[in-house]
């Protein structure tokens, strides 16, 4: 028997990329009122105004969602 036929590969759903909220929380950004400025499509400007950051930090917080979503929990079945 070949030494692969015999290995059993984890196919667990993980991902190193934090989440969403952990990023968001990591720049003192409240990530439901994060979520709800986006249903609203409040403009990165608007956000940054109520959270007192930068539009920059906003914008990658929106990329991270438009990429990954809220979690970024990736894997195999």
């Amino acid at each position: 028997m070949d030494i692969h036929e015999s290995e059993t590969w984890a196919r667990v759903p993980w991902s190193t990329q934090p989440s969403l909220q952990l990023k968001t929380e990591e720049v003192g950004v409240d990530f439901d009122r994060f979520i709800e400025g986006l249903r609203l499509n409040r403009t990165d400007a608007e956000m940054a105004r109520e959270f007192g950051v930068s539009a920059g930090v906003i914008a990658n917080l929106r990329e991270h969602f438009m990429r990954f979503g809220i979690d970024s929990v990736q894997g195999q079945d």
